[in-house]
């Protein structure tokens, strides 16, 4: 595990910094005392309500479209457990640990508000898990996103009571039941409301989004470095980036990303070479002129999507509920329709990116277009290929966003015998979009490798500081330009720098922090 400090769940709202602290991080969790004692406090009137003749949804009836079914005191254990052992009907892949990560701790966050009912005891073992690194096996399919994310979190109940499989902190493959011995925790026995409690929410496309706006403030930032580079190596000017013209049309992510990319520019004598009246380039194409108009858009999508992650972060999510007045009362905010939406807006701003940048790549290797650069920046056209086929992945990949982008919040299927006959598909969205985040960080990678071999084609004259430090950083790991070479390595060794933000941090030790 992690060496982070421990993140304290109580009864107020999580912060995204937090998620992203236990789900890739490892962060160890605590239980916040005032969360023990509002926990205590609702179970208490779930106690009372299970001791009411009449009907309890959730507490003492049967769930979904079985809800009217009354189920008598002595069977309500099993009827919890039957609820976790047949709603943990996922299938497919492994979802990856720090989503499963985010997930539990979200739930904990709801229970911790004791606007659920659940014993401290049950909430306990969930920050155990966390705290030893347990990651239940939870699966890509099974969750409609509405009643919340039912299979995904049905796994990790199952875990929580002893049962399903797990991976430990070596990621060993192990049964829930022994797992729990090793690491000393006792599987806790269910009892009235507390398995439905455990499964009605909208935590892993919640945890998704989080981790998903985490990765795309990186990558927006590393946008701008790749479209600077390729303005440079493409001769086009950086006077269209000026704040008096930004101004005029004040979205204020368009702003931070042309500033971003006049500062990127400084001092380029490459740019400087052609800002004269012999330079009869009267427009640059729209894929460099407009690269702040698009990255900034994007940011400002980012910015909502944030604000709607920052609701859901403070919502206590279960039906039923028990209100601060002490009702059980049933509602919907278990629809997943507020995240859905967002993570779809997320999935099109990404696919736009990443064809901007290809744009970018693909006149580069035109010599119509990319201003007396060699074709396909080969260093023998016609023996050599140079970064040809590097523009075909590129547009494999963003044919295939566009695809990712085809909104999933769009669909809906009945289910439970059309009790629940609108469904968010939340879950579904929040998965392409990881995909859809990947493919991104390979576009841009593609860009940069790509824009670094025309920067040193351009020589003698230089680069801005900037934009020769991510050169310079990508040729630790990737020759300069020559002879053709196998090139899916080298692809891969500037993904892994775009990825773990060392391209953005070159740049950013020159200019200082982007925004």
């Amino acid at each position: 595990m992690g060496t982070e400090e421990s993140v304290v769940v109580g009864t107020e709202a999580l912060a995204a910094e937090d998620v992203i602290r236990v789900a890739r991080l490892g962060a160890s969790v605590v239980i916040a005392a005032d969360a023990i004692s509002a926990m205590a406090d609702s179970r208490k009137r779930i106690e009372a309500l299970a001791e009411d003749p009449r009907p309890v949804y959730g507490v003492s009836t049967g769930f979904g479209a079985l809800a009217t079914r009354h189920i008598p005191l002595a069977r309500r254990a099993q009827l919890q457990r039957s609820l976790i052992r047949s709603h943990a009907a996922g299938g497919g892949p492994e979802v990856e640990r720090e989503v499963v990560r985010a997930l539990m701790l979200l739930r904990l966050s709801t229970l911790a508000t004791g606007r659920t009912g659940v014993r401290p005891e049950v909430a306990q073992v969930y920050a155990s898990l966390l705290s030893a690194g347990i990651t239940p096996v939870v699966h890509e399919y099974g969750s409609l996103g509405c009643s919340g994310d039912l299979a995904p979190l049905a796994h990790v109940a199952l875990a929580v009571i002893g049962e399903g499989t797990v991976r430990d902190a070596d990621g060993e493959l192990l049964p829930a039941a022994a797992a729990l011995s090793a690491a000393g925790i006792a599987p806790v026995v269910l009892e009235e409301k507390e398995g439905l409690a455990l499964i009605n929410g909208t935590d892993g496309m919640l945890g998704m989004l989080v981790l998903a706006c985490h990765d795309l403030h990186a990558l927006l930032r590393l946008a701008d470095v790749t479209a600077s580079m390729s303005v440079e190596g493409l001769l086009g000017t950086d006077r269209v980036f000026a704040p008096d013209l930004q101004a005029l049309r004040p979205h204020p992510g368009q702003a931070r990303a042309a500033a971003n990319m006049v500062r990127l520019l400084a001092g380029s004598e490459i740019v400087r070479s052609h800002a004269n009246p012999s330079c009869t380039v009267v427009q640059d194409a729209y894929s460099l002129r407009c690269a702040p108009q698009v990255a900034g858009a994007a940011r400002d999508t980012l910015v909502h999507a944030e604000r709607v992650a920052a609701w859901e972060l403070a919502s206590a999510v279960d039906n039923p509920v028990i209100t601060l007045d002490g009702r059980v009362e049933s509602n919907g905010n278990f629809h997943g329709a507020p995240v859905a939406y967002v993570l779809d807006f997320l999935a099109i701003v990404v696919a736009d990116v990443a064809s901007m940048s290809e744009r970018r790549t693909d006149r580069f290797l035109d010599v119509a277009r990319n201003h007396g650069l060699p074709p396909f920046l080969a260093d023998d056209p016609g023996v050599d290929s140079g970064h040809m086929i590097a523009q075909y992945t590129q547009a494999a990949i963003v044919s295939e966003l566009k695809r990712l982008a085809a909104p999933a919040s769009v669909d809906s299927i009945p289910s439970s015998a059309m009790q629940e006959d609108h469904v968010s598909m939340g879950w579904s969205a929040a998965r392409k979009l990881r995909r859809a985040i990947d493919g991104l960080t390979r576009v841009l990678a593609i860009e940069a490798l790509t824009a670094a071999r025309a920067l040193d084609l351009r020589a003698p004259l230089a680069p801005s500081a900037a934009t020769g430090a991510v050169r310079d950083a990508i040729r630790e790991h990737v020759a300069g330009p020559g002879t053709d070479r196998h090139l899916a390595p080298e692809i891969e060794a500037v993904v892994t720098l775009a990825a773990s933000g060392a391209l953005v941090s070159a740049a950013e030790a020159v200019v200082g922090p982007l925004d």
